[in-house]
């Protein structure tokens, strides 16, 4: 087990009143991650806060209406208990026996067209269970994709990444998410805080769902998969965005820093 202590930092100023909605909040309680102490704060001329369930019944996304400078801060402590594992060997559930909630993880979606990768991921990859194919993807994508910071043009998909070969962590893990759907395999996206991270950021990872659970998969390789603390999950970055803005802003300032957290005895 570990504890990490995180510390996110957004200034925007919003030109227009603009609806905003929320997603830094780790995910309070899961088997392998548990919520120790957290604090959102937000300064500037806003409404008051109004919390709703994330998607799945996970985390918490937070609506604020502003207009004007805003500083949005967030703050807290978190557990990991999480050992390394491997998904090889493990196989799909047969799709009928899928909690409803999750049938929408196989389907194609906007960032995620995986119905156009179906052929080459079935000449592809071979391996003898879905785990091994979905780390067989995971392989293919940290080799032949080029990791490029700042690159990552806006509306692309999974398609313009497999094209274009290059990208960041959000187009790494479209890119496995369409991968894994078009082998049938359910697949979602996580926004996560990674220690390991450099540079520290909002960090964008895949799960799988496997053997009648999830599964992190980080195909960037940037942080091990037990050091990552979840914070929202959805079908792709739509749904998953730390913060949208139903208006137009400007960003002044953001920081990401995720640490070992240093507790009393």
């Amino acid at each position: 087990m570990i504890t990490v202590a995180i510390s996110a930092t957004l200034n925007y100023h919003l030109p227009q009143p603009a609806d905003v909605l929320l997603a830094v909040g780790a995910i309070p309680n899961m088997d392998d991650q548990r919520l120790v102490t957290d604090l959102p704060r937000v300064k500037g001329d806003c409404s008051p806060l109004k919390t709703i369930e994330g998607m799945d019944g996970l985390g918490r996304r937070t609506w604020l209406h502003a207009q004007g400078r805003i500083d949005i801060s967030y703050t807290a402590t978190v557990a990991i208990d999480r050992a390394a594992t491997s998904i090889a060997g493990l196989d799909a559930v047969p799709h009928a026996d899928l909690p409803p909630a999750y049938i929408q993880y196989l389907m194609p979606s906007r960032y995620c067209p995986s119905d156009k990768h179906e052929n080459f991921v079935t000449t592809r990859f071979d391996g003898a269970s879905k785990g091994d194919r979905i780390l067989q993807m995971a392989d293919w994508i940290h080799s032949y994709v080029e990791y490029a910071p700042g690159f990552s043009p806006i509306g692309a998909t999974a398609t313009d990444t497999f094209i274009s070969r290059r990208g960041v962590c959000r187009d790494f893990a479209h890119l496995l998410i369409a991968f894994a759907r078009a082998a049938d395999v359910p697949a979602r996206m996580v926004s996560v805080y990674g220690l390991g991270v450099d540079p520290p950021d909002f960090h964008a990872v895949v799960e799988v769902y496997l053997d009648g659970r999830w599964h992190l998969v980080d195909p960037t390789r940037l942080a091990p998969e037990e050091n990552l603390v979840r914070i929202a999950v959805g079908r792709d970055a739509t749904d998953i965005s730390f913060m949208t803005i139903f208006g137009t802003a400007e960003m002044i300032s953001q920081s990401v820093m995720v640490e070992k957290a240093v507790l009393p005895d």
